[in-house]
Order: C-alpha cells, then structure tokens, then sequence
C-alpha cells in the first residue's frame, strides 16, 4: 500500500489516478470511496453534510480494501486516508490484522504560494487566500502526528518536490515507489 499526503492541491489525486494507470493498481481516495459507498448510512450522513464518523470510515476503507483484493490489484495507492494520529494508528493496527504493510508514505511537498496559484485556478467558491491558509496550518498541524505514527512503525516515509509539470512529479514519484515496489 502506498500512502500520498500533502496539502489541498498539492496533486495528490492526479498523481495517484497516474500511477494507477501506469502500474494497473488500484486508486483510492476516501471521498470517492464514500461518495460511491451504497451503506445506508454512510449516503444519510453525506446528504446531512455532516463529517462521516471515524467508524464509517474505516469500514468503507476495509471494504474498498477487499474489494481491490478480491480484484487481485497488485498494490493499492490512498489519497485522502489517514488524515488524524488516531485514523494512522487504526490504519496501521489494520495493515497488521490483514498480514499486509504500508510500502511507502510519499508527500508531496509544495509552497503556500504554489498552492494559492493552483486552487486559484481551481476556481471553486471555498478557495480564498484566508480559507487556503487556514487549511494549510490545519494539514500541517494533523501530518506531523500522523507521520510520527508511520515512521514509529517503520514506515519508509519521502518527502517530494510537489512542483513542477504533472509529468515531472510523476515521475519523480515514480522513482521512488519503484524503489520500494518494483513489481
């Protein structure tokens, strides 16, 4: 399993869907996970706009997770999980009650302003400098606790230059993965 953290428009989802692609393993984001659950009570929470419970959550990654298993997918790519210290030590309890293991936690790194010129771009209605900031000091603050989980267990954890072309932090991504999972 292979873990991509970094702030909102950092690429994550780009750069998981093309690794994907290219290794023909499965992408996984958490809000597409919940989005396309059919659990009852996963579809009422997101109708009410409220936050999906930690225990939500965890059983639609469990079930997401067999079903990759069930599709026999080489390797699964996450976006968007864990995102707390307590999500991180479940994730981690999990990977050891299914005898499997997280290979590789890659971040992208990217400048605030970077960011600010990307979502500016995005144009969605939540994208001002005041709510981008807010969200930064937010990611930062819940990644550090997180990644001290990964790396307590042993976890290979890279930091990577999230900037550049799409092509160029592929690649750079690549490398690394490839390192660790070269099948």
């Amino acid at each position: 399993m292979i873990l991509l953290f970094g702030p909102t428009g950092a690429g994550k989802s780009m750069q998981g869907q093309m690794l994907a692609v290219r290794q023909g393993w499965k992408w996984l984001s958490t809000g597409e996970m919940l989005r396309q659950s059919d659990d009852p009570a996963v579809i009422a929470t997101l109708k009410s706009g409220e936050l999906v419970s930690d225990e939500l959550t965890y059983h639609v990654f469990e079930r997401a997770v067999q079903d990759a298993r069930d599709k026999k997918y080489q390797n699964i790519i996450v976006d968007g999980f864990p995102r707390t210290k307590e999500q991180a030590a479940w994730l981690d309890d999990y990977m050891e009650r299914i005898d499997e293991k997280i290979d590789i936690v890659v971040v992208l790194e990217v400048p605030e302003q970077e960011i600010m010129r990307r979502l500016e771009k995005r144009g969605r209605m939540e994208d001002t400098p005041d709510t981008i900031a807010r969200r930064m000091t937010i990611y930062r603050q819940k990644m550090y606790p997180v990644l001290g989980i990964f790396a307590e267990a042993g976890v290979k954890i890279i930091h990577l230059d999230g900037t550049g072309s799409a092509g160029e932090v592929h690649d750079r991504i690549y490398d690394e993965v490839k390192r660790v999972c070269p099948n």
